[in-house]
């Protein structure tokens, strides 16, 4: 069985969320989902998580790559100097526009905003799960190519709407029949980031399950990224 992870990235450990589960029947029960802190903090708990030699899809709500064309401009650019490049190219990545053709709805830019923060410290946390010779853990480009441990870029808004239910953060409105909680956990009590774990978690069934939408250009998908939904 593949253990799936969702992690709802941010900078500080406080706010992270995790979300530990499996598909079942189509949907996905969560049998640990929690919020990080400072004393416990998100690679600790993800390197017990994997620990057990189960194959692990680790899906996780951040960008994961900038638009290409902002790291050529960049490159051999001088203060002052003109850019090749408008802002859309090089701030809104070829995934982005998918999302907003098929949703009607855009996701932060990673290049503007301050998601890039989020970038890097999601692109920290996967070196240091990394389990061996201390690699990162590497993108997963198709279910069936998937490594043992790997990880996917998610969107946990649009798969609220793929599934169907209100875009909500932090809510699992709408989800009742996709996601199921193990009896221990209190979904009463669960933070905003707790919950959008538990959504990456479902994120992360869609692309076991095949029900979401590969790169056209997966050779520009691997430079830039791309968020894995239905």
């Amino acid at each position: 069985m593949t253990v799936l992870i969702g992690v709802d990235c941010a900078t500080q450990p406080k706010k992270v969320g995790l979300a530990l589960g499996s598909v079942v029947d189509g949907g996905v029960l969560i049998s640990e989902c929690r919020t990080c802190s400072v004393k416990e903090e998100p690679t600790s708990i993800l390197k017990q998580w994997i620990s057990k030699g189960s194959p692990v899809v680790i899906a996780i709500d951040a960008p994961l790559g900038w638009a290409r064309p902002l790291g050529l401009a960049l490159r051999d650019h001088a203060a002052g100097a003109p850019l090749a490049y408008d802002a859309d190219a090089l701030f809104k990545r070829s995934t982005d526009a998918s999302i907003r053709t098929r949703y009607s709805k855009s996701p932060l830019e990673v290049g503007a905003n301050l998601i890039s923060r989020t970038t890097v410290a999601a692109l920290t946390l996967l070196e240091r799960v990394g389990v061996e010779d201390g690699q990162p853990i590497p993108l997963a480009w198709g279910f069936e190519k998937c490594a043992p441990i790997s990880a996917i870029e998610v969107y946990p808004a649009v798969t609220r709407l793929a599934h169907k239910a209100p875009d909500k953060g932090g809510s699992l409105d709408g989800l009742s029949s996709c996601i199921a909680f193990e009896s221990g956990i209190s979904v009463a009590v669960l933070t905003a980031d707790a919950v959008d774990a538990a959504v990456c978690v479902l994120a992360a069934a869609d692309f076991v399950l095949g029900r979401t939408l590969g790169p056209r250009d997966l050779p520009l998908a691997q430079v830039e990224g791309w968020i894995w939904a239905p």
